[in-house]
């Protein structure tokens, strides 16, 4: 690629950035919980590794406006439709399967499978973190852990939800290869999204970034209701 065709795609990036509406987000960290709420901040807040004037975690930011609803069903309505997010987990749902909060050390084998279930997703291979088993999981204090089981009780997906303020984070999402047409990762966060607008605990649901994802990727947050963002990152800290 030439100079003048970076500068004109670099351009073009920025006038995306620019258009992006922004949003203020605050971690609150309480110094006397063992949690991981101020890593967290400065790994999101350091410099970018390719936007140096950026942040790391603050352009094209996918978010759902979790207090735009006023109920779980409104969310739906929202994401229904051919082939939308509310049809698949319709049809997980007729498949029977089950959302619910999970003891991940009671599914130690299931989510081992699931990690190793496919040598690549998104058209990356899997880190060598979700090859090795891990025999024992140790919960967070600002976490909250949720599965997709089958009918016969085995984990088919699983998602690690961290409350960081005034929003929460998915981060880690992964379902079996197997299963995933059979709609379990739109059940999984349909019904994560309902749970966040029941409890009125946070204003925002973050699922890392639209920029750098595929478009498999993309369009999965996009049937959801995610939309990218520009953010400017508080702490907020507890004694």
């Amino acid at each position: 690629m030439g100079i003048i065709e970076k500068i004109s795609q670099n351009l073009k990036i920025f006038s995306e950035i620019i258009k992006l509406p922004v949003v203020e987000l605050s971690f609150v960290h309480n110094k006397s919980e063992n949690n991981d709420v101020e890593a967290t901040y400065k790994y999101f807040t350091k410099r970018h590794p390719k936007y140096k004037i950026f942040q790391n975690k603050q352009i094209g930011i996918a978010l759902i406006n979790i207090a735009s609803f006023a109920s779980g069903d409104e969310y739906l309505k929202s994401v229904n439709g051919k082939n939308s997010a509310f049809y698949y987990a319709r049809k997980a749902k007729g498949r029977n399967y089950m959302f619910c909060e999970i003891d991940r050390n009671h599914h130690v084998e299931d989510i081992y499978q699931i990690n190793t279930s496919a040598q690549e997703r998104q058209g990356r291979k899997m880190a060598n973190s979700y090859l090795q088993k891990i025999e024992r999981f140790e919960d967070k204090s600002n976490y909250r852990y949720f599965g997709v089981l089958d009918s016969s009780g085995r984990l088919r997906s699983y998602c690690n939800i961290g409350y960081y303020g005034d929003f929460a984070l998915v981060s880690q999402l992964l379902g079996h290869k197997d299963f995933l047409n059979d709609g379990v990762m739109y059940l999984m966060m349909t019904e994560i999204v309902s749970e966040l607008i029941r409890e009125k605990k946070v204003t925002f649901l973050m699922y890392d970034t639209f920029f750098g994802a595929k478009d498999g990727l993309k369009m999965f947050k996009e049937k959801l209701g995610f939309l990218p963002y520009r953010i400017q990152w508080r702490l907020n800290t507890l004694k």
